[in-house]
């Protein structure tokens, strides 16, 4: 009753209301003007022959974690395509530079019954999946209509969405019950999916965990090697305002045991480079920044490697990598990533944004945490000090991160069962 009641409320205010917000949208640049249409449910392509398993994701987390699965469901099925959907203009151009052949981006269509179900019929793909937890009632009661099988991977229900939901869980149930499977992120949220009305579901893991390999340029990655040379090094990666200036704090500390440290921030906001390389020094420590091409010279200090599209090379080069966001009640950043390139990963106190994975990884002994800028001071010197100690970290890491990443055989099996 609540879809059939949202539809028809839709398409009476689409003219009256909604159309003059996305019109807004459209002037502030947070539509794609040029393929407007695939809002409105019209194509900009020939739908390929064969078999076409749809993917979609709300934004570029959910549309990059979805790469390995694409790059799966591909080698397994070799005539078939894969359409993935997103609904922001950073995602499309993400996924344009990204997608494997034989695979394509499309704009989701506005939530309009209209929209949606011209899309669905135009594509009719063989199966959909559905990223996260984000539910469009149009879109899924009209995909359920056409009796295409319909599964949500890494289904998250936090606390918060879980006490909400529990208030209008009529609404949940009927949205859930256009599913065919729930796969959760973790046991937690497949269980609160159950509760919320979900008939079938299920939890294989986090396909986060299973990340295809950051890029590397070959190239840069041997230029910054060359200029590191036999230097000792670290690396703090993602970090967030107010820990960098923590962070060469620590670095001045370890100065004296490892004369020849270098420390490389990798800030999460590539644009603050410029404000952390002026607080640094203040220190009177010797900082070069990567956005101005300076290089590491043998007094640099502080190499504040502010470029986008690079982490990948940082992570190589590493072998001992702090994760920002942590020493701040932020919740922390992806730790995984360096785990799988057989890094000792080092984390802060704040990881509230990756509960479960801290969970698994501090039970496979995979991951260190210390509980202030102090201890990360003295963690960082007996790594460096202790090659033994480090070397085990590392595979104790990339052990872990090599074990999660089986998450991705599991959900392959279960959506072949749908194709």
């Amino acid at each position: 009753m609540f879809i059939k009641i949202y539809n028809t409320l839709i398409a009476i205010l689409y003219p009256l209301v909604i159309k003059r917000y996305i019109k807004n949208r459209l002037n502030k640049g947070k539509e794609d003007s040029k393929r407007f249409n695939e809002r409105i449910g019209r194509p900009s392509m020939p739908r390929p022959d064969g078999k076409l398993i749809w993917l979609h994701g709300a934004s570029v987390g959910e549309s990059i974690s979805m790469l390995p699965l694409i790059q799966k469901i591909l080698d397994t099925y070799p005539d078939a395509h894969v359409m993935v959907t997103t609904g922001t203009v950073t995602s499309a151009d993400v996924m344009s530079k990204r997608l494997p052949e034989r695979a394509f981006h499309q704009y989701i269509p506005i939530d309009n019954p209209f929209f949606t179900t011209r899309f669905i019929k135009y594509w009719h793909p063989d199966v959909a999946l559905w990223f996260e937890s984000e539910l469009w009632p149009a879109m899924l009661s009209g995909i359920k209509r056409k009796n295409i099988p319909l599964i949500l991977i890494n289904g998250r229900i936090s606390n918060k969405s879980f006490k909400r939901w529990q208030q209008f869980d009529f609404v949940c149930k009927e949205l859930l019950s256009c599913f065919s499977l729930c796969l959760g992120q973790s046991e937690e949220d497949a269980y609160r999916l159950q509760v919320l009305g979900a008939a079938n579901t299920l939890c294989l893991g986090n396909l986060k965990y299973a990340g295809l390999p950051l890029p590397i340029d070959e190239d840069k990655k041997n230029e910054v090697v060359t200029q590191i040379g036999s230097r000792t090094f670290w690396l703090a990666s993602s970090t967030h305002n107010d820990e960098e200036i923590r962070i060469a704090k620590v670095h001045k500390r370890l100065k004296n045991q490892f004369p020849d440290l270098l420390t490389i921030i990798a800030p999460r906001h590539p644009h603050r480079g410029p404000e952390i390389k002026a607080e640094i020094e203040k220190l009177d420590l010797k900082v070069s920044l990567r956005s101005e091409k300076e290089k590491i010279t043998p007094q640099t200090d502080i190499y504040v490697a502010n470029t986008i599209g690079e982490m990948g090379i940082w992570y190589d080069i590493a072998q001992i990598v702090f994760i920002g966001g942590s020493l701040i009640p932020h919740g922390g950043q992806n730790f995984i990533e360096p785990s799988r390139v057989r890094d000792a990963v080092i984390v802060g106190p704040h990881m509230h944004n990756f509960t479960d994975a801290m969970n698994r990884a501090k039970k496979a002994d995979a991951i260190i945490q210390v509980t202030d800028t102090e201890e990360l001071g003295e963690v960082i010197g007996q790594l460096l000090e202790n090659k033994d100690l480090l070397e085990a970290k590392r595979s104790l890491a990339y052990n872990w991160a090599s074990s999660e990443a089986k998450v991705l055989d599991g959900i392959m099996d279960k959506v072949k069962g749908f194709i």
